[in-house]
C-alpha cells in the first residue's frame, strides 16, 4: 500500500471543506494556496485541487462531488473514522487517504472510564434523588475486579484497555486478527472470539470503525449473549448498534445500562425513543472533543503536509480496502501533539 502521493511541484492547491477557516494552518498557508470552501462548491473545486482537508468530517457531499477525472491526490479527514470517505470512486482512485489518529485516543478512553464509574456508582440516580430532595441509601457496584471486553484493536481500543486496567478492571481487547504477544496489551483476541467473550463481560465497549463486519454488530442476538445486567458503551459508530434491539434489552433488564456517544442519525431526533430508554446515558458525539482539540487536529494535518512536501512517509495512511489505518502502520503520536 503506498504511503505517499507524488510530492508537489510548485505551489500546491489545498481545499479545506469547512464553513469557517480552521485554526493552526499558518505554516501550510506559507507554502500552499489554501482555499476554504462550503459543500456547495465541492464539485467545481475538486478537479483542480491536489489536497482535500475534510474539516467538516460529517459531510455526505463527497461521493456526488468527486470528479470523474483528476481530483485530489491526497484526502485528509479531521476524524479517526473514515466511513464517510469509503465510497467507490475514491476507493478506486489513486488518492491516498489519511486520518487524525493521535488526537482522540486518550480523551475517548477517559470518557469510557467515566461512564463505567458513572454507571457502576449510579451517579445519575444520586443526582435525581438529590434534585427531588430524597435521602435513599443503596449499595452500588465495585469497578475493580469486573470484566470488560473492548471491541476495536486500534489506538482508541488500546488506550481504553490500558485505562480500564488502571482501574482494576480485567479488560480484554478484540481486534480483526489474534495476536499472542502484543507489546501494548498482551493478548489481542480475534474477531471470531467475541461471541465467547460476551457472556463473561460486565462492560462491553465498542470502539471499532464502521465496516461491513461491524455494521449491526450489537443486535438482539449479541445482547442475549451478554450476561443479564451487563452494560454497553458505544464510542465507535452508531450503525454498529441496532437501536431498537438496544431499547428492548434495556427495557427488559437484559442490559443493566448503556452509554451512547454515537447514533445512526445525528443529531438524535427529539422523538427518538432512546431519550426515554431506561438507564441509558446519551451524549452528543462529544467523547473525543477536549479543550484545544481543534488545534491538535490542525497540527496533525500540518505535520503530514510537511511530510508530503518533503517526500517523507506520511502518518495515518488508511487502507482503503480495510476502511481504517492498520495498527502496524501507525507512528507514535508523540511525533505530533503529545499523547492525544
Amino acid at each position: 500500500m503506498p504511503n505517499h502521493p507524488l510530492a508537489p511541484v510548485g505551489t500546491p492547491r489545498v481545499l479545506v471543506l469547512a464553513d469557517e477557516p480552521p485554526p493552526g494552518l499558518a505554516e501550510v498557508e506559507r507554502v500552499a494556496e489554501v482555499v476554504c470552501i462550503p459543500e456547495a462548491r465541492l464539485a467545481e473545486e475538486l478537479p483542480v485541487a491536489e489536497v482535500l482537508l475534510v474539516w467538516e468530517f460529517g459531510t455526505e457531499a463527497l461521493p456526488a462531488a468527486w470528479p470523474a477525472d483528476g481530483g485530489p491526490r491526497w484526502v485528509h479527514t479531521a476524524s479517526a473514522g473514515v466511513d464517510k470517505l469509503m465510497f467507490p470512486a475514491l476507493n478506486d482512485s489513486d488518492a491516498i487517504v489519511t486520518n487524525s489518529r493521535g488526537v482522540f485516543e486518550q480523551p475517548i478512553a477517559e470518557y469510557v472510564a467515566g461512564q463505567v464509574i458513572t454507571l457502576a456508582k449510579d451517579f445519575f440516580g444520586t443526582y435525581d434523588l438529590q434534585r427531588d430532595r430524597v435521602w435513599r441509601h443503596r449499595p452500588t457496584h465495585r469497578v475493580a475486579g469486573s470484566r470488560a471486553v473492548v471491541v476495536g484493536g486500534g489506538p482508541i481500543g488500546r488506550a481504553t484497555v490500558r485505562t480500564l486496567r488502571a482501574l482494576g478492571i480485567r479488560a480484554e481487547l478484540v481486534g480483526r486478527t489474534r495476536r499472542e504477544d502484543d507489546p501494548e496489551v498482551g493478548l489481542v483476541h480475534g474477531f471470531d472470539a467475541l461471541d465467547g467473550l460476551l457472556p463473561e463481560a460486565d462492560w462491553v465497549v465498542n470502539a471499532a470503525p464502521l465496516t461491513p463486519q461491524t455494521q449491526d454488530l450489537f443486535d438482539a442476538k449479541a445482547f442475549a449473549r451478554m450476561k443479564r445486567g451487563a452494560h454497553l458503551i458505544n464510542v465507535g459508530r452508531g450503525p454498529s448498534v441496532v437501536e431498537e434491539d438496544l431499547f428492548a434489552a434495556l427495557e427488559s433488564g437484559q442490559l443493566g445500562g448503556a452509554a451512547l456517544d454515537v447514533f445512526r442519525t445525528e443529531p438524535l431526533p427529539a422523538d427518538s425513543p432512546l431519550w426515554q430508554a431506561p438507564n441509558l446515558l446519551v451524549s452528543p458525539h462529544m467523547c473525543a472533543d477536549t479543550i484545544g482539540w481543534l488545534d491538535d487536529l490542525a497540527e496533525v494535518f500540518a505535520d503530514n503536509f510537511a511530510r508530503w512536501r518533503d517526500g517523507r512517509p506520511m502518518r495515518n495512511v488508511v487502507d482503503k480496502q480495510l476502511g481504517y489505518v492498520p495498527v502496524d502502520t501507525v507512528t507514535s503520536p508523540a511525533a505530533v501533539g503529545g499523547n492525544r
